[in-house]
């Protein structure tokens, strides 16, 4: 008890310290060492050939789009726009009421080439929560999802952006690298489609990796509108596997542009 009252303590100081620097929904309550796509790519040796089909982002204005929190009832029409538009996506999906709800969703994803990934279980904070809740946090989603799919994942996203040296540990020992993202249209603020969509149009750069979430009823309305959009400014839309290619993220390491 008294060394977990010494770790909150410390994770507390942390926040205070960086809070008058950082956006507490982007990247948590402390400051995180985080590494950039473009930095992954850089480390891989010259002339390395791009690992995932026919982009190659070391040359291409490449883009991820990502969706927290699903599925839902929103997911199957997400899924029928993003294979009407050609686009691969990464999910950060929830396990309860979620993966567990929907999992003929999760297969789908899966077989039409989505990225599957985890965020987390039941939505907890992970820097508030004990070293054996962060496990199961972790776990019970991957297991779930390999269950379905047939393979581990290998990224989960922190809820709210939250993390720390302490959660950076476990998912190393786990086998997960952290992907936070630099792009936010705040949809869980507004079900208007249009405002959601001129905040990701606003915010969009090369590299960028785009969070939204397909529980909200305005979300996948504004996902065609998004990605013609970006399409005509010249970018090219991958999953952060491939926005990583020919590099790999790397357990315990936290990604963000």
């Amino acid at each position: 008890m008294h060394g977990t009252g010494r770790r909150l303590r410390r994770r507390a100081l942390a926040c205070a310290a960086a809070a008058a620097g950082l956006t507490l929904t982007l990247a948590g309550c402390a400051q995180v060492d985080t590494t950039a796509p473009s930095t992954v790519r850089a480390e891989v040796a010259h002339g390395a050939p791009a690992k995932f089909g026919t982009v190659d982002c070391r040359k291409a204005k490449c883009i991820a789009l990502t969706f927290d929190a699903g599925p839902s009832e929103n997911s199957a029409r997400l899924l029928d726009i993003l294979k009407e538009k050609k686009v691969p996506a990464t999910f950060f999906l929830l396990g309860k009421r979620h993966i567990e709800k929907y999992p003929e969703l999760v297969k789908r994803m899966a077989a039409e080439g989505h990225e599957v990934a985890s965020h987390t279980w039941d939505h907890k904070i992970l820097t508030k929560i004990s070293d054996k809740e962060i496990r199961e946090e972790l776990n019970r989603p991957n297991e779930a999802i390999e269950k379905l799919t047939g393979h581990k994942p290998t990224l989960m996203r922190p809820p709210q952006g939250r993390t720390d040296s302490n959660v950076h540990e476990i998912c190393k020992e786990l086998g997960l690298a952290e992907v936070l993202w630099s792009v936010t249209a705040k949809d869980y603020t507004t079900n208007d489609s249009a405002l959601i969509t001129q905040r990701v149009l606003d915010q969009s750069s090369r590299d960028g990796i785009i969070l939204l979430h397909d529980i909200y009823p305005g979300t996948v309305p504004a996902v065609p509108g998004i990605i013609d959009a970006l399409k005509q400014r010249g970018y090219v839309f991958v999953t952060v596997p491939q926005l990583l290619a020919p590099g790999k993220a790397e357990p315990g390491k936290v990604y963000r542009p």
